[in-house]
């Protein structure tokens, strides 16, 4: 894990805002200012390589930790997801946001980490070979598959879709791991015919003659369905849960506030993407769905349609009960 200097949003004040400064100044005995609910500053993960995540560099630029009396670390998690919930679980970090595909497997486990928001949809896409003659779900029967990871959240996703069409994922296609910036040359090279990835990496292949976006995962029933989500440590519940309401309340906001202004997310997040113009940023942004952040039963309710889903697919054991795993790893924080 690294730690990210939080990005900041400052502004030099007018004569006017420096009069009106020393006016609050002055004023402050009157004012019943903000109290911090966390004694030391939050420790929240993320992956800094996912543009879905936006919102969380856009809620420092608006202060809405600040405003919600926290003062937040942000670190890069690069490790699996399985180290990511023990580094929560053990308070190496407070929270964290990830993708419910990657997560839902490693907490049936019993990590000590609740869920407490949706954050957003969309993000995984599949494309396929125009040349190996994959233009929909059904011309993949005997395909290969190519992914940047086994465990994968699109590959979770995407064989989730295949059953809905009636194929078995594992053994009516082949899925094959290469690292996602070499996805693109493996189709080329005839090695894979479709690809299952997510953005940025992936968002070059919607501007490749050479492949057609099959499918999504803001397509047909899965357009309000979440798909990443706010974890924080049972331990930070327990001891502040004002904190850990704040922290989600924030998240929310700043989700939200992403949504009403798409291309201000994208400059927010760019600096962690420099090799895409905001312009490109923000066209991915809107192809997902910013404005579903689900929290209480509807969030309880998206989880336990995902955890039957996997177990669909061999994820999850078909011995979980969907509806009491989604209400043990979630909580309410409204």
């Amino acid at each position: 894990m690294t730690a990210n200097p939080a990005p900041t949003l400052s502004r030099p004040l007018s004569r006017r805002g420096l009069i009106t400064a020393g006016a609050v100044t002055l004023a402050a005995p009157f004012v019943l200012r903000r109290r911090a609910v966390a004694a030391e500053p939050l420790r929240l993960s993320w992956n800094a390589g996912a543009v879905c995540f936006s919102a969380v560099p856009l809620a420092f630029q608006l202060d809405l930790f600040k405003k919600h009396g926290l003062e937040v670390e942000l670190v890069n998690f690069t490790g699996s997801t399985d180290q990511l919930l023990e580094a929560i679980a053990t308070g190496k970090a407070d929270a964290g946001v990830g993708m419910a595909l990657r997560w839902l497997k490693p907490l049936e486990q019993g990590f000590d980490v609740k869920i407490s928001a949706g954050l957003h949809g969309g993000c995984m896409r599949l494309f396929g070979a125009k040349a190996a003659g994959v233009k929909t779900v059904l011309d993949l029967p005997g395909k290969v598959i190519g992914v940047s990871d086994m465990a994968s959240p699109s590959k979770n996703f995407f064989s989730v879709v295949l059953t809905k069409f009636g194929l078995d994922p594992n053994k009516d296609v082949e899925w094959r791991q290469f690292p996602a910036d070499l996805l693109g040359l493996a189709v080329e090279k005839g090695e894979i015919h479709a690809i299952a990835d997510g953005d940025p990496l992936v968002w070059s292949q919607t501007k490749n003659p050479q492949m057609v976006e099959i499918t999504n995962n803001v397509c047909g029933e899965f357009a309000t369905r979440t798909c990443c989500l706010v974890g924080v440590r049972g331990s930070l519940l327990r001891d502040n849960r004002p904190a850990a309401k704040a922290l989600t309340t924030a998240l929310i906001e700043a989700q939200h506030a992403a949504y009403a202004d798409l291309r201000a997310a994208a400059a927010a997040y760019a600096p962690f993407a420099p090799k895409f113009p905001v312009e490109e940023l923000e066209a991915m942004l809107r192809s997902h769905a910013h404005n579903v952040t689900p929290i209480g039963d509807e969030l309880r309710q998206q989880l336990a349609l995902y955890t039957d889903e996997l177990k669909s697919v061999s994820v999850i054991k078909r011995s979980t009960d969907s509806q009491r795993f989604a209400g043990r790893i979630t909580v309410d924080l409204a």
